[in-house]
C-alpha cells in the first residue's frame, strides 16, 4: 500500500432490506484519501453519503467490501479488535443537539471516550486532558460543568468536535457537521476544523451538500448519485471542468453573490430513480438531458478520463 494513503476503500457495499426488496444505500464504491488531506462528499439528500461514512467506521457494518486503514482491512477486524481501532477513526455527527447525552455535562461528554476506551484511567489525569481538549477547539473552561441544553449551536458542535478529538484519531468523518448552524458559526466552525487538521494532522472525510463549503474545505471531491461515486477529481478541477451531467447540474444552482451576473441554471426533469433493486442502467438516465440508448442498457463504469479525474457517464468515454 502507498505509504502516504491512510483510508483505502475498495468495492464498499451496504444494503437494507425492505419490504420492497432489497436497498442499495451504498453500491459498490471505491475511493482512497491520503494522509492529511480533505476528501469532500457531496451529493443530495438520501444518495448515501452518511451511509457510506457510518459504513467506515463501521457503526453500520458493511454488506461487501474493503477498508484498508494503514493497510489493515477493519472490515475483518472483531467487535473487540474494531472498538480499540476506532480510537484512530472518529466521526462528527450532523446535528449537535441531538447528538450529545442531555444528561452529561461538557466535560463528562468529553471524557467518556478517554474513560471507555482506557485511554486515560486515572480521574485527575483525565479532566487535565479534557481541559486542554476544551482549550483546542476554544470552549472555556468555565463551560465544564454546563449541559448541551445551556449552549448555542456553535458550542454544541465544538463539543462534539472536542469529543472526537479527545482519543487522538488519524481519520475523522465529518458528517454535515455544519448544516444545522448560522452561516456565522458555520465559518467560524470550519476555520476551527482546518487549524485543527493542520495542527494536529487529521485526515478528514467531509459529507456535505453544499458545495460552496466544500470547495473551500476540501482538496478532492466525490460526487454521490444513488449510493454511486459518479465523479471525482480535485475540488479545484470539479469546479472548473465537471463531466458528469448531473455534477454540472449541481454546480448551475450554487448562488452567486452578484445580482448583474447571468448564470445559466440547469433544471434536471422526471423522478429520482429508486435505490430499491436498481437495474443496470445508468441511475441518473431518467433525469439525463442528455441520454442514449446505451446508458438504459448498461452502468457506465468509473473510468479516468483524464489525469486524477474519474468520471461515470458514457459522454466522456472514448469508443
Amino acid at each position: 500500500m502507498n505509504e502516504h494513503l491512510l483510508l483505502e476503500v475498495n468495492g464498499l457495499k451496504k444494503y437494507f432490506q425492505t419490504k420492497r426488496g432489497m436497498l442499495h444505500a451504498v453500491d459498490d464504491v471505491s475511493f482512497t484519501i491520503e494522509r492529511g488531506k480533505t476528501l469532500g462528499i457531496v451529493g443530495e439528500s438520501g444518495c448515501g453519503k452518511s451511509t457510506l461514512g457510518r459504513a467506515i467506521l463501521r457503526l453500520l457494518e458493511p454488506t461487501a467490501g474493503q477498508v484498508f486503514f494503514e493497510g489493515e482491512d477493519i472490515a475483518k477486524l472483531s467487535k473487540e479488535q474494531m472498538r480499540r481501532k476506532r480510537k484512530e477513526m472518529q466521526i462528527i455527527f450532523q446535528d449537535p443537539f441531538s447528538s450529545l447525552n442531555p444528561r452529561k455535562t461538557i466535560s463528562e461528554t468529553i471524557a467518556e471516550p478517554l474513560r471507555l476506551n482506557g485511554i486515560i484511567n486515572d480521574r485527575k489525569k483525565r479532566m487535565e486532558k479534557v481541559l486542554e481538549t476544551m482549550e483546542i477547539v476554544g470552549l472555556a473552561e468555565r463551560l465544564i460543568n454546563t449541559y448541551p441544553h445551556e449552549l448555542d449551536g456553535g458550542r454544541r458542535q465544538r463539543i462534539g468536535i472536542a469529543r472526537a478529538l479527545a482519543p487522538g484519531p488519524k481519520f475523522i468523518v465529518c458528517d454535515e457537521p455544519v448544516s444545522a448552524l448560522d452561516v456565522s458559526i458555520q465559518a467560524q466552525i470550519l476555520n476551527l476544523m482546518k487549524e485543527l487538521q493542520e495542527s494536529l494532522g487529521l485526515t478528514y472525510m467531509f459529507i456535505t451538500h453544499d458545495l460552496s463549503v466544500v470547495n473551500h474545505f476540501s482538496d478532492d471531491i466525490a460526487v454521490m448519485y444513488l449510493g454511486r461515486i459518479i465523479e471525482k477529481a480535485s475540488s479545484e478541477e470539479l469546479f472548473t471542468n465537471p463531466l458528469h451531467p448531473y455534477t454540472k447540474a449541481l454546480l448551475s444552482a450554487i448562488p452567486v453573490p452578484n445580482i448583474h451576473m447571468k448564470m445559466e441554471r440547469i433544471l434536471l426533469k422526471g423522478e429520482v430513480s429508486s435505490p430499491i433493486e436498481p437495474p443496470d442502467m445508468c441511475r441518473f438516465a431518467v433525469r439525463c438531458n442528455h441520454c442514449m440508448e446505451k446508458c438504459k442498457a448498461s452502468e457506465p463504469p468509473l473510468t479516468e478520463a483524464s489525469r486524477g479525474h474519474f468520471v461515470s457517464c458514457y459522454l466522456n468515454r472514448q469508443e
